[in-house]
């Protein structure tokens, strides 16, 4: 190896960390925020993102962490400058950023969403969720939800995850907010099983 070889090398930046090393470190800084044992799997990310196409586009991500469903948008065909993935954690946004640099990754509070709004009030389509919804207070699930659909255009949904046996968000904030919840899919596979869920406005016919 010349000295020029051993230059480059040192000059090199770190690689990144794999998605499962980036999820523990993550998970031992603050199991709470992250809320699984592991990252979300592939059979997941396709049932969070099935039948959404181009057209479903811009999209809110809340939570993205290692950016299983942000990939999964991206292959969907829903344009990268479409998306906008909102974490609130510093490792996981400063990988997002390396490793998805066309997308705009914003290191912020989903909760805060009303007041972050990168389509403009009413101008996204679709809002994935990713959060822990059922390790947070009511009042933060509360402004999660009425952020996303504060975001969302006429006809646009909410799609979300959970580990539970239900909807979590509870009928209460579903009422007070004017939204339906419909389980959609249940992931078997996924590490933990998961069930998914479509939530849109009661007046609104389901797609």
């Amino acid at each position: 190896m010349t000295i020029h070889d051993l230059t480059q090398a040192k000059s090199k930046p770190p690689a990144a960390a794999p998605p499962v090393a980036l999820f523990g470190r993550e998970w031992l800084r603050a199991p709470l925020g992250v809320g699984a044992i592991a990252p979300s799997g592939p059979h997941l990310a396709a049932a969070m993102t099935r039948g959404l196409t181009q057209h479903s586009g811009p999209v809110i991500e809340l939570g993205p962490g290692t950016g299983v469903f942000t990939k999964a948008l991206l292959r969907r065909g829903i344009p990268a400058p479409q998306i906008a993935a909102i974490e609130a954690s510093n490792g996981f946004t400063t990988a997002l950023r390396a490793t998805l640099p066309e997308v705009m990754i914003i290191q912020g509070d989903a909760a805060r969403l009303r007041h972050i709004m990168p389509f403009g009030v009413g101008g996204a389509g679709t809002v994935i969720c990713g959060l822990p919804l059922l390790s947070m207070p009511p009042g933060k699930v509360f402004r999660i939800v009425s952020g996303s659909f504060m975001a969302l255009r006429p006809g646009g949904a909410c799609r979300l995850f959970t580990y539970g046996p239900r909807c979590p968000i509870s009928p209460r904030i579903l009422d007070r907010l004017g939204l339906t919840a419909k389980r959609i899919a249940f992931t078997p596979l996924n590490m933990p099983p998961a069930s998914v869920y479509l939530l849109r406005r009661t007046e609104e016919p389901d797609a």
